[in-house]
């Protein structure tokens, strides 16, 4: 019976659910009910969305699993930082799983999508506009709309259209010319024109991901190494410029190699991270035991610091192995794929989603310059979190067209 037990993931999911909100539960006097209820709340949404997709057969099912345990993790540390982020983050939980079935649905039953290749380079250049035009600027990026009480990041919907204009960019004959032009040309201009906008946003992060992304799957289809060549060569000299021309690069710069320096002013956020997880050590100072409350930013930015403080570096390095699984079972998914939409698509959000985590964990830890982007799945944020689960049920979809294939 207990080597049953363990051998389904599922219930590993629930016993680390059950624990972790019950020692949430006690840490603190008087005791806070709705602790009880937001993880009961989390608690009911995993096993049943897990149970949907396991019993229906919808795709490949540790997706949802390891996706699951992410978010109980970042609930946890939510309630912990502040019991308000973690009840709205239930709430766009809840928003994101209907949005998740939505998309696997339309995606797998509707084999469309890879003729809308200017229709997503469109939408994304009349989104960068209007974020140019009307976005708000929140902690130094002009990257937000703000509707009413709500706010989301346009580039988190870019990042998506991004990758399925590459895919179709693929999909189709690589010796292919628009007015002349070799469409891989025209693919880097656009690649470029994107960053382009995200810089005039401030919004570096999710320009080197952009970057990353478009060079890593370049490599993977282009046989032209001249190409591959010219944009590394290309990127490291705006990356040099910027570095030496522009004065917030060049201070995120400093703050990185000597953040001890300046700590009380531009030093202050990756000093406290650093502090924070060498205060948990191995094992962690314990749920609730930790104090994330003096790192900025700890509920996006940050939260990996304060999962490292209280859950020890064990705890972060547990989270880290969740998306090295998550991404090991997208590249599985792409690699059986023939060479087709599917396969592109699911290579790209399998590296967009990897990378992502290296560069938000990789600044936290001062192994690169900090960004300011979030951690998937685990950070606070509804625009990130609900685009996400976008990405996710892409990918599921495409792990159930591989399973009828088979």
């Amino acid at each position: 019976m207990k080597t049953a037990f363990i051998k389904r993931p599922v219930n590993m999911l629930i016993a680390v659910n059950i624990l972790a909100f019950s020692l949430l539960f006690f840490y603190r006097l008087p005791l806070n009910y709705q602790t009880l209820y937001v993880g009961g709340s989390i608690l009911v949404l995993n096993v049943v969305t897990y149970g949907i997709i396991h019993f229906n057969r919808l795709g490949d099912e540790y997706f949802f699993l390891i996706v699951s345990m992410l978010v109980t993790i970042g609930v946890v540390m939510l309630c912990r930082i502040n019991y308000a982020l973690g009840i709205m983050q239930v709430g766009w939980y809840l928003l994101s799983i209907c949005v998740f079935y939505t998309v696997y649905a339309l995606y797998r039953y509707i084999n469309i999508w890879h003729h809308f290749k200017w229709l997503y380079v469109g939408v994304s250049v009349l989104l960068f506009v209007v974020t140019q035009i009307f976005g708000e600027t929140i902690n130094g990026s002009k990257n937000w709309i703000i509707i009413g009480s709500q706010s989301f990041q346009p580039s988190e919907i870019i990042k998506i259209l991004f990758v399925m204009y590459l895919a179709c960019l693929f999909t189709q004959e690589r010796d292919k010319k628009l007015f002349n032009i070799s469409e891989r040309y025209i693919a880097a201009f656009f690649t470029y024109i994107f960053m382009g906008f995200l810089i005039l946003q401030r919004e570096w992060g999710i320009t080197l991901l952009f970057f990353v992304t478009y060079i890593t799957l370049m490599y993977i289809y282009e046989d032209n190494k001249r190409l591959i060549a010219l944009n590394l060569t290309a990127a490291a000299l705006v990356g040099l410029v910027g570095a030496s021309r522009l004065h917030h690069i060049q201070v995120r710069i400093q703050s990185w190699l000597n953040p001890w320096g300046d700590i009380s002013n531009t030093g202050y956020q990756i000093t406290q991270s650093l502090f924070a997880i060498a205060a948990g050590g191995f094992f962690g100072r314990g749920i609730g035991l930790g104090n994330p409350e003096f790192i900025p930013e700890v509920h996006s930015d940050f939260i990996f610091s304060a999962i490292c403080e209280e859950m020890g570096i064990f705890g972060g390095a547990a989270v880290i192995l969740l998306y090295f699984i998550f991404v090991y079972r997208g590249l599985k998914v792409a690699l059986v794929l023939p060479d087709c939409f599917d396969k592109w698509i699911a290579l790209g959000i399998t590296i967009m989603f990897g990378f992502q985590t290296f560069i938000i964990v990789g600044g936290v830890i001062k192994l690169i310059p900090l960004t300011g982007i979030t951690l998937p799945f685990v950070s606070y944020g509804g625009s990130s979190l609900v685009t996400s689960f976008i990405s996710l049920g892409i990918l599921q979809a495409i792990s159930a067209k591989r399973e009828g294939r088979a």
